[in-house]
């Protein structure tokens, strides 16, 4: 089991070194996915109200910032 979180967290690792910047684009694009979603209306899923993606894609961001210079 341990083997295989370690094959995964090293192809992660390596993947994110190549585009060190990808965590950010998506954490972009998870805010503006919130966006349109807050204006669509009739849209009154719980997670739209409670702005799921606007909270995950900040925390994708920061975490993104954090790994851009270790990865990198």
């Amino acid at each position: 089991m341990n083997d295989r979180i370690n094959r995964f967290l090293e192809r992660a690792a390596d993947a994110l070194a190549k585009r060190p910047g990808l965590l950010v684009f998506v954490a972009v694009g998870l805010v503006l996915v919130n966006f349109g979603l807050q204006i669509v209306p009739g849209s009154g899923y719980w997670f739209v109200d409670a702005n799921v993606c606007l909270h995950i894609g900040v925390i994708v961001g920061f975490i993104g910032v954090l790994l851009i210079r270790p990865l990198g």
